[in-house]
């Protein structure tokens, strides 16, 4: 199980990563901003554009040429782009080496750290590639969301939003009303127990089914499938975390139309979503439908050649569902 540690500011990160011995820093030309990087570091283009497999071949490249070994440490710091990427080289690079995250994006925080997924995108389909491989330490600095553009702080908060939905009570539902203002302003005592809540919803999903066999942690992918079919048909222009709270709005669209999920319920979340600015009003056009469905039937999730959405049954109770074609023309068009 991965190890999870608060850190209150920047400053405690180098004394912490220096009981490190032999490492890679792997890091983009964003997060570097943020600390004084070791000599054993190698800096990426910052972007979705660039997960992709020639830049996992240069982390791992400048692993042989640093001439690391399997016990040396791999530290992926920054967003979630990074993390995938660096967690993949990791795991890979002479069949595993030591994995340390330091993410510092509210996305890769409350997403991407956790669980152990890694991969990159292939041939335009996102996280086509990927192994599992969990790290062995993750350092959480909520200090470093300050300077966060607000477009990525709020990517973030989709799946916080996600989190609360999924969470056996209202705890973190509750917590995101009552501390809108707050969380907004960015104060860091009230952001750390907003990510606190958040981690705990993904534990309890992560830790009954670790490598996503069983369907339990596929409830994690809720608004994922719609999400991040729109997000390749729009060449990953749109966020991820706004890819997934669109999809969330489609993904309770279609449950409600299906008699799946309470019209109360649907109510109260897509309110909550409303509430953070994620309103959901895009849809797909007619004429760009068939390359929609074609992102759908890619979905790396698909099981028996069928893709299976995440649809709720009411608080904590996610099921997973094909759709029909004509439902999710339904629940993705005007």
């Amino acid at each position: 199980m991965t190890d999870v540690y608060a850190l209150s500011s920047v400053d405690e990160l180098g004394p912490v990563l220096k009981d490190y011995d032999r490492t890679l820093m792997v890091t983009d030309s964003n997060a570097s901003k943020l600390v004084d990087l070791p000599s054993s570091s190698i800096v990426l283009p910052p972007g979705e554009c660039e997960k992709r497999w020639e830049s996992v071949d240069r982390i791992l490249s400048r692993a042989l040429e640093l001439s690391l070994a399997r016990d040396s440490v791999f530290i992926g710091f920054g967003g979630g782009v990074i993390l995938d990427m660096a967690s993949f080289a990791s795991s890979v690079y002479m069949r595993g080496a030591r994995l340390v995250l330091v993410p510092t994006t509210l996305l890769s925080m409350v997403d991407a750290t956790l669980g152990g997924k890694t991969g990159f995108d292939y041939h335009g389909i996102k996280n086509l590639v990927g192994t599992f491989y969990p790290a062995e330490a993750v350092l959480i600095v909520p200090d470093t969301l300050r300077t966060l553009p607000e477009s990525e702080f709020r990517s973030g908060l989709g799946e916080v939003v996600k989190h609360a939905f999924l969470s056996k009570d209202r705890k973190l539902h509750e917590f995101l009303i009552e501390n809108h203002d707050a969380i907004m302003a960015r104060k860091s005592d009230v952001l750390s127990e907003m990510i606190r809540l958040s981690l705990e919803v993904k534990i309890w999903y992560i830790t009954r089914d670790p490598e996503e066999k069983k369907g339990i942690r596929s409830a994690l992918n809720l608004g994922h499938t719609f999400g991040h079919a729109l997000e390749s048909l729009r060449g990953f222009s749109v966020s991820h975390g706004e890819g997934v709270a669109w999809g969330m709005h489609k993904a309770f669209r279609a449950g409600v139309e299906l008699g799946v999920t309470p019209e109360d319920f649907a109510s109260s979340a897509v309110s909550l979503l409303e509430l953070y600015g994620f309103d959901g009003d895009e849809s797909i056009a007619d004429d760009e439908f068939s390359r929609y469905l074609a992102a759908i039937r890619s979905d790396k999730k698909k099981s028996g050649g069928s893709v299976k959405f995440v649809l709720m049954e009411g608080q904590g109770l996610p099921v997973l569902t094909p759709l029909a074609d004509e439902d999710i023309r339904k629940a993705v068009s005007c």
